[in-house]
């Protein structure tokens, strides 16, 4: 009998000397694409003379405010300087304070925990769900106490968090929701669109955004009157500015200046009317690459519940061990050389986020204001370590994330050829698990820890 030997592919991966999947002149496109009706958005501002929420007769923050609150599907819309000050406004709005705990998961942007920071509140972490990367309400269940004044619920890369389990935790307990919807514009969850559920919902404008402006930006929803009007009020000194007529200068409550810029609001206004024809041809583009990687069993790609939907804002991929014929041990060193492999081959992929929020060293180090809030009567000790999240962990450690590339609706061409690469690199994994277990191999958040030190020593070196 004829023992058949294991075709070997034709073709070397870049990293070892063979030619590029993703051709050079083959480019992720401009995001956000700048059209000329955007550009005459911003003339109009220009020649209108007036440029922020405290200029009499502004129209374009109120109209943006009105179309998105439309668009969720809420009561109210108050437009902010950028999508942390949406969030810190937010928790403001609906009582958090000092001494409060605020529940944040685990894995997110910074902002979305020292948002409550920022207010001498206290975050508490919880872990993630392993699969949609979002808060686990299992985890969340433990985590309250009767400080929790708060839940910020993440959806993270634009998949919506279990609202149903998590809404019905915080309502046994009389804690607010406020949703972080800072990367899922355009989500659904149940029907419903995210940012109309919380007691409060935060959306970030940032120029890399899905809908982006040309800047910074951010929107807080609810359809609370009475949030709202505090939300007005914190953005601009605590006071009540109108629409038309005299400034009073009154400051009724202590408030921040995060006004919004009218040139910003007329960008994400024009980029609005296109927003859902650019989420459908994302939603294809998407679609029709995970379809094809979907092929490639080494690769867990991004799953979506059936009760809701994806803004595809970033794209996570986990690889598995045990299909490059690897022991779980070496999920991160396989992750790593997948990785590189993958970039030499023209596909961008690379970590979001080094380490967990309770890692950063505001955190371990309680670099807040001085020793508070921590330091408040009542606040009970909390020491912050990343080997309490195991499942936050084991994801950064096994995955790797696509940014950007997508978002533009011309990125099918592209997207294919990343397709390419991801099936070039599944045919040798052979030869990448065999690098795998020799490759001397640190997980992200132990080197992050380095380049931290490695960044303020330079920053405060002698000059």
């Amino acid at each position: 009998m004829t023992i058949q030997q294991p075709v070997q592919p034709a073709v070397d991966l870049a990293m070892f000397g063979g030619g590029r999947a993703v051709p050079r002149e083959l480019r992720i496109k401009p995001w956000p694409m700048v059209t000329e009706q955007d550009e005459q958005a911003v003339h109009r501002v220009l020649r209108s003379g007036r440029f922020t929420s405290a200029s009499s007769g502004e129209q374009e923050i109120a109209e943006l405010e009105r179309e998105w609150a439309q668009h969720v599907g809420t009561e109210h819309c108050v437009a902010v300087s950028n999508g942390t000050a949406a969030l810190s406004v937010a928790l403001s709005a609906v009582g958090v304070g000092p001494g409060d705990e605020v529940i944040v998961p685990a894995l997110s942007f910074i902002g979305s925990a020292t948002a409550p920071l920022h207010l001498m509140a206290v975050p508490v972490f919880v872990d993630i769900d392993p699969a949609t990367f979002n808060l686990d309400p299992a985890a969340l269940e433990v985590a309250i106490t009767s400080r929790t004044k708060a839940i910020v619920v993440v959806h993270l890369h634009g998949l919506p968090a279990d609202l149903d389990r998590i809404t019905a935790i915080a309502a046994r307990h009389g804690v607010a929701v406020v949703e972080d919807a800072a990367q899922a514009h355009g989500a659904r969850y149940q029907g419903r669109a995210v940012g109309s559920i919380g007691a409060v919902n935060t959306f970030s404008l940032n120029v890399s955004k899905n809908l982006a402006t040309c800047g910074e930006g951010g929107l807080i929803t609810t359809d609370d009157a009475d949030v709202a009007t505090r939300a007005t009020m914190l953005r601009q000194f605590g006071e009540l500015i109108p629409a038309n007529g005299e400034r009073s200068y009154v400051a009724h409550l202590l408030g921040w200046n995060c006004k919004p810029n009218a040139m910003q609001a007329a960008f994400t206004r024009s980029r609005l009317t296109r927003f859902p024809a650019e989420a459908a041809v994302r939603e294809e583009n998407v679609r029709r690459l995970l379809g094809r990687l979907a092929a490639y069993p080494g690769f867990l790609v991004p799953e979506v519940p059936q009760d809701r939907t994806h803004a595809w804002h970033i794209l996570r991929f986990r690889v598995k061990p045990a299909d490059f014929g690897l022991a779980d041990e070496f999920a991160g060193p396989l992750r790593a050389v997948v990785q590189r492999a993958l970039r030499a081959e023209g596909v961008p992929a690379a970590p979001y986020q080094l380490q967990p929020l309770p890692a950063q060293r505001v955190f371990t180090e309680q670099r807040g204001f001085g020793a508070y809030p921590w330091a408040l009567p009542g606040v009970a000790a909390r020491p912050y370590r990343a080997e309490d999240f195991p499942a936050t962990l084991r994801v950064l450690d096994d995955s790797f994330t696509l940014q950007k590339a997508h978002l533009h609706p011309e990125s099918g061409p592209l997207l294919a050829r990343y397709a390419d690469a991801f099936e070039k690199v599944w045919q040798h994994r052979d030869a990448l698990a065999a690098v795998a277990t020799t490759t001397a191999y640190r997980p992200h958040w132990e080197r992050a820890s380095e380049i931290a030190d490695a960044e303020w020593a330079t920053a405060f070196s002698d000059r």
